[in-house]
């Protein structure tokens, strides 16, 4: 197994049982414009510290994992052009020296090898709309199933099949539990028709569910209010990237960032202001549930 170089500041937290938080490098070398990026990477790690954790940033550089990384490393992240590394790619990106941004699905696994037990991320992957010819799964969710890591995401997006989502997750037992909310979160949109099993008020309450249960959890945080995507304009963006993907013929991984691209470029701006208000929102509440369960 590759060794993990962790940060001086994360490895001290981790050695003295303090609360530590995994934040994602691939919504930032992906997900958002440069230099918007690097903004934002600065803000979340800024609102973890503020409540009390320690951020640690995640990612792959000339081959060599890194929990928590430094200024130069996240620029790094944020300005070169980086591979998308899921955990199938782990191996390769070591063996041969290469440079990634990591998944949900990579960042929970190298987290949960690093010891740490709370990840904040935007959206977790899920079932794609039409699964049932192209068998369209995204990783996450098994790593979810598999690893027991506290994930705080804002449900997932609404390109993907939602309901079909869900199902995997309880077919696979994976606790999801809404943080002051009984609706599934829709990414851009506080609520969806999907009802959550389990909800909770506070931190607190969070934290001790995940705590007894011994497995991953998607803990699922609406959008801030004053940030969730006008419905009308929602609708029409998703409609207009499903009809680019029939007329570009666009599969399988590259599915995603054509929406997505889509979403920021037709929304005027809205959707990359959802995208970080949400993400940082998650950040902030994972970084208070890791607190608690240190307490």
């Amino acid at each position: 197994m590759t060794t993990l170089q962790i940060a001086e500041e994360v490895a001290a937290a981790l050695a003295e049982n303090r609360p530590v938080v995994a934040l994602e490098s691939t919504l930032l070398s992906h997900g958002l414009p440069a230099p918007r990026n690097l903004a934002v990477a600065a803000r979340l790690e800024k609102v973890v510290r503020e409540a009390g954790a320690v951020p640690a940033t995640i990612a792959v550089l000339d081959g060599v994992p890194r929990i928590g990384l430094t200024a130069a490393e996240l620029d790094r992240v944020c300005s070169d052009d980086m591979l998308k590394l899921s955990l199938r790619d782990l191996g390769a990106a070591y063996a041969l020296g290469r440079s990634g941004a990591t998944t949900v699905a990579s960042t929970t696994a190298l987290a949960h090898q690093a010891g740490i037990r709370v990840f904040a991320t935007g959206g977790l992957g899920g079932v794609h709309r039409g699964a049932r010819e192209t068998w369209d799964v995204s990783a996450d969710l098994d790593v979810v199933a598999t690893t027991p890591v506290l994930i705080v995401c804002s449900g997932v997006k609404s390109i993907l099949d939602m309901g079909a989502t869900l199902e995997v997750l309880e077919t696979r037992s994976v606790p999801v539990v809404g943080y002051q909310t009984s609706r599934f979160p829709a990414f851009y949109r506080r609520e969806s028709e999907f009802s959550v099993p389990w909800s909770v008020d506070n931190a607190s309450q969070a934290a001790a569910v995940f705590a007894a249960g011994e497995r991953g959890m998607l803990l699922v945080n609406p959008i801030p209010a004053a940030f969730e995507m006008d419905s009308a304009l929602h609708d029409r963006l998703l409609a207009e990237g499903l009809q680019k993907l029939v007329d570009q013929d666009v599969r399988g991984k590259d599915v995603s960032p054509v929406l997505l691209e889509h979403f920021h470029t037709a929304s005027a701006g809205v959707s990359l202001d959802a995208n970080e208000e949400l993400v940082v929102n998650n950040a902030s509440v994972a970084a208070a549930v890791a607190v608690e369960l240190f307490q």
